[in-house]
């Protein structure tokens, strides 16, 4: 029976020590303390069809926030057409504002003798391109302030081009009478002010000051370029090593990779990418906010970092933890790599995010409540839904990141059992054990002993 107690005994050492050193991951909802008034937002996202020169970051939220073309810590990377970064578009920069030349007489008393600009249409466009080799090209919409500053320094160009006995036709076009030839010509904003050589539009776009003289001295840049390749290219037909611009159109892809973070006040709010300049109106029909969101957080950034920023002390930290937290608890971007495709114009996705803050506590020290130690972080984790919203014709679509702050908060903690818990069911086991076998032991002996005669 000795033998038999040791061994019971021995059993429920060993199953109790297993369970005393093993813990269970708990998780329980708390009112969340957290008193910063500002939590950071970081994104990455890739517009597939906008240029760099028209996406305008804006913040607004309930507390009357309202900041329109954010800069600071955002940056811009003009793409290809594999959606490679091609060209950095600034760092912190601002849209700078282009300068508009003031004239006395009106756009009726320039036309007194004439219009140098000549008025484009369906039917003429292409024969057009076709008498000029060189053509520069006003693709307007008359109802906006930009276009209607532009007018008379149009038509003051087209006659100064006429005195001078430039060879560039001056041409322009109405695009809210024609929308279909901007549409096809792939107009984006109004003006757009594009160069033509031999019936081909060459890219980039005219985006300088809107005066006479810049436009003027852009023309003849351009013609002097096309001189140099005519008196090389006859003077060397088989180099090709030392060839000079020709002042040909470069790959344009109207791809931009906005990044960065904003520190965002902690209320319910929204950050949206809109279609925007301060020199443009842009064509609502031509807006196409089709994106992916390459990484959406909120929170000090804890995921796909530059490589020197992994091996800080407080992401080794955060790497310790996270090792041990479950699958379903780390819904930290939930939108990365996702896109967004629009398929029709005047649509755009709106995203609406639930923020909710979690308490990682994975502390060596059993049942402890304490998040300041070193294997404790606070981190958020994100509800999201998208859907399509339509716009009308004349309102310019925007992608929208709608956020809301949870007030309540997750505590995600390991959970073991006390000491003292363990000692008193050793106890239990030592004394049940021997208790449990005393009784055993006395009903055998009363059942087997041996009967007086």
């Amino acid at each position: 029976m000795s033998i038999a107690a040791i061994a019971v005994m021995g059993i429920l050492f060993l199953s109790e020590s297993i369970a005393f050193a093993r813990t269970a991951m708990t998780t329980a909802i708390a009112l969340d303390e957290n008193d910063q008034p500002q939590i950071r937002l970081n994104f990455n996202i890739t517009l597939m069809d906008l240029h760099c020169d028209f996406v305008s970051v804006d913040v607004w939220d309930t507390l009357g926030t309202n900041r329109q073309n954010v800069t600071k810590n955002i940056e811009k990377w003009q793409l290809d057409e594999d959606g490679q970064r091609r060209i950095f578009s600034g760092r912190n920069r601002e849209q700078r504002e282009v300068v508009h030349e003031e004239h006395e007489e009106t756009l009726e008393e320039l036309h007194e003798d004439g219009e140098q600009a000549v008025e484009l249409n369906p039917d003429n466009f292409a024969n057009f391109l076709k008498q000029h080799e060189m053509a520069f090209i006003d693709m307007y919409a008359p109802c906006t302030i930009w276009c209607q500053r532009l007018h008379p320094t149009w038509e003051k160009f087209g006659e100064e081009v006429h005195k001078l006995g430039m060879p560039v036709g001056v041409g322009k076009v109405n695009c809210v009478t024609y929308p279909q030839l901007c549409k096809d010509q792939k107009v984006m904003a109004f003006p757009t002010l594009r160069w033509y050589k031999a019936g081909e539009m060459i890219l980039p776009d005219y985006k300088m000051d809107r005066t006479v003289d810049a436009l003027v001295g852009y023309a003849k840049r351009k013609l002097e370029m096309e001189q140099k390749y005519k008196d090389w290219e006859s003077n060397n037909p088989n180099d090709t090593r030392t060839r000079p611009n020709a002042g040909n159109s470069r790959p344009e892809h109207p791809g931009c990779q906005v990044s960065g973070h904003l520190m965002v006040n902690r209320v319910p709010g929204n950050f949206h990418i809109e279609a925007k300049s301060v020199n443009h109106n842009l064509n609502a029909a031509m807006t196409n906010l089709t994106h992916r969101v390459n990484h959406l957080s909120f929170g000090e950034p804890i995921t796909k970092l530059a490589p020197h920023m992994e091996k800080t002390p407080f992401m080794k930290k955060v790497k310790r933890v996270l090792k041990q937290v479950p699958e379903e608890h780390k819904q930290f971007n939930p939108m990365d790599d996702k896109v967004y495709t629009t398929t029709k114009f005047h649509q755009a996705f709106h995203h609406y995010i639930k923020v909710v803050s979690t308490h990682l506590n994975m502390g060596s020290s059993r049942g402890a409540e304490s998040f300041n130690d070193v294997n404790s972080i606070t981190v958020y984790q994100m509800l999201e839904q998208s859907q399509i919203v339509f716009y009308d014709e004349v309102n310019v679509p925007e992608a929208r990141f709608s956020y809301d702050m949870s007030p309540m908060s997750v505590v995600v903690q390991k959970e073991g059992r006390k000491w003292y818990d363990y000692l008193t069911s050793l106890c239990a086991i030592i004394g049940g054990t021997f208790t449990t076998l005393g009784l055993i032991d006395a009903t055998l002996y009363k059942v087997f002993k041996p009967k007086k005669l």
